[in-house]
């Protein structure tokens, strides 16, 4: 009997490329056109760009439209737990032996040629994509916009763009600018562009990018609005005036992600969606460590009754921003920072924010990285702006720390998705 697993595929597929990110297209459309350019043979593509939030705003775009009855292709990276998270066909996680299969397939007709994991990745994905039907497919770009490989798809029905902060500037560019110029490389001639909340100098870029394509833009607080309202929200577009639930994630945020989702839906012509559908997708909105309170689990029966444990994946200085005005809200009891960061990202940024707030912090080195920024680092970055901090051998050791404390008080593990996913994986 054959032990082949997607992992030790994946594992094999990961060393065709000495490096993990080298943006070019020419790689998988070279790879695609062995394959027969499954590409080209999608149901209608929404395609996400963005620094925060495209996530997010795949999963309620896939909850809206699931409960409306649409069948619904989806691709997020990175996973958390198992690689299966990035791939959902007709609404269902892919299979373990349907992923080996696919892989396979990518793997022999891309042979020994250098690809990338992502690139040979996001192949298997649209290959799955042309082979299952559905009614739709929601496309997440891995990083940027422009030389993404998600970007091969040449005339999606709608682009949206989510709230641009600095992040991979390595790759990018360091300013919101040029990143916003990176992430308008979706834009397609023609093509609605849907944007979130976006800093003056981005939206300015991808209204430039927008007015040389032809492409229709529907920008936040001008051509669609979305606030809280009563014990709920209110959506206006271009056609739609909708009283509807806050969605069913925690944060504020995620009351501008859901008017990008909701406005995106709006000019899906193609697709009609009750204001019920809507409502019924708003409210069950599946998307783990974005502000996730967990209730059960390892970690949670280690803390003593009254406290509580919450995890977030965010990591950039926009994440922190978002992160800080949630947990402005949570005055009753004193807040413990878990913090794991990977040494690529602004973990100042990240932290300023939260300093006023958190009354202690723990830096601990995410398990299992090849580049995780070190326990002492976090520490030191978080004293310097103004956090009490202190170094812990693990999520674990962290937790036994803070339960010393005289009174209950809540923890938010966060600082990346890499230590969202170890989190999540020790607590199952």
């Amino acid at each position: 009997m054959s032990t082949q697993t997607s992992d030790r595929v994946l594992e094999r597929l990961s060393r065709l490329h000495p490096k993990l990110i080298d943006l070019s297209l020419g790689r998988i459309e070279r790879l695609l056109a062995t394959l027969g350019n499954p590409h080209k043979k999608l149901p209608p593509v929404v395609h996400v760009a963005g620094t925060n939030g495209k996530g997010s705003t795949i999963a309620m775009l896939r909850a809206c439209l699931e409960a409306g009855g649409y069948r619904v292709h989806a691709y997020i990276s990175p996973h958390l737990v198992r690689f299966h998270e990035r791939i959902r066909l007709a609404g269902q996680l892919i299979e373990e032996e349907a992923l080996i299969a696919l892989l396979e397939r990518c793997e022999a007709a891309n042979g020994r040629t250098p690809i990338t994991y992502f690139e040979i990745t996001t192949a298997a994905a649209l290959l799955a994509f042309a082979r299952i039907p559905a009614d739709i497919v929601l496309l997440e770009t891995g990083l940027g916009g422009r030389l993404d490989a998600t970007n091969v798809i040449s005339s999606p029905a709608v682009t949206a763009i989510t709230p641009i902060s600095l992040d991979h500037q390595a790759f990018l560019g360091d300013t919101i600018a040029a990143i916003a110029g990176e992430k308008a490389g979706i834009l397609k001639p023609g093509v609605s562009a849907v944007l979130g909340p976006q800093p003056e100098a981005a939206e300015a870029v991808i209204e430039a990018r927008a007015d040389e394509l032809g492409a229709p833009v529907y920008r936040w607080q001008r051509e669609w609005r979305c606030k809280a309202f009563g014990d709920g929200m209110r959506f206006s577009g271009e056609r739609w005036r909708l009283d509807l639930p806050l969605p069913s994630l925690a944060g504020a945020h995620q009351i501008a992600n859901a008017g990008l989702a909701i406005a995106s839906l709006e000019q899906l012509r193609d697709f009609p969606l009750s204001s019920e559908a809507i409502a019924n997708g708003l409210r069950q909105i599946e998307w783990p460590a974005r502000l996730q309170r967990l209730t059960r689990g390892a970690l949670v029966e280690m803390m003593p009754p009254g406290w509580e444990l919450w995890l977030d994946g965010g990591h950039n200085p926009g994440a922190g921003v978002v992160l800080a005005d949630a947990v402005a809200g949570w005055r009753d009891r004193p807040l413990y920072l878990v913090v794991g960061m990977l040494n690529t990202k602004d973990a100042a940024g990240f932290l300023g924010p939260l300093a006023p707030y958190a009354e202690v912090l723990a830096g601990v080195t995410i398990p299992g990285e090849q580049n995780p920024l070190q326990a002492e680092t976090i520490a030191a970055v978080a004293r310097s702006v103004g956090i009490n901090a202190m170094t812990a051998a693990s999520v674990d050791a962290a937790l036994t720390d803070f339960k010393t404390a005289s009174s209950a008080g809540r923890v938010l593990i966060c600082g990346s998705l890499h230590f969202a996913g170890t989190v999540l994986k020790e607590n199952s």
